[in-house]
């Protein structure tokens, strides 16, 4: 359990960076700033999509960024509530993710079928594989008990 409440940490902490950079772009041109990375990262910029991301991105209002940073740090938030559950072995916390792992199957098969990709696929199995661990963990303490 304590796996997978690091896993949920490193989840958090990653969302925790990526929300207050999105904060620290709300007063600068995002397009300007994105263009910036896409070259950084050789990526082509005149790719389809990445054209087509920068378009998209780069005419959201600092409204939508606040939220997109607010929504972020939520999910953050969520990710540190389920390892903390599982890192101090609480039963609400195997249960806290079992719901929200399980919540994320259905979404995930979406995007896998929509646009399938090794990576997707990879992430749709580890949380599979999580709440199917999580639930016979329950049954077989319930057994037990």
């Amino acid at each position: 359990m304590r796996v997978i409440a690091v896993f949920k940490f490193i989840k958090a902490g990653l969302l925790i960076v990526l929300s207050v950079g999105v904060f620290r772009m709300i007063h600068q041109d995002l397009g300007m700033r994105l263009e910036h990375w896409v070259r950084a990262m050789r990526l082509d910029p005149g790719n389809r999509y990445v054209e087509h991301l920068l378009m998209h991105l780069s005419n959201l209002s600092p409204l939508q960024i606040r939220r997109i940073g607010l929504v972020g740090l939520l999910y953050a938030g969520l990710f540190v509530v389920e390892g903390t559950g599982l890192w101090l072995k609480r039963r609400w916390g195997e249960w806290v993710t079992i719901v929200l792992t399980g919540m994320l199957v259905p979404v995930e098969m979406y995007e896998i079928f929509h646009r399938p990709s090794a990576v997707k696929v990879l992430v749709l199995l580890l949380n599979v594989g999580i709440v199917v661990y999580l639930v016979q963990r329950i049954r077989t303490e319930d057994r037990l008990a």
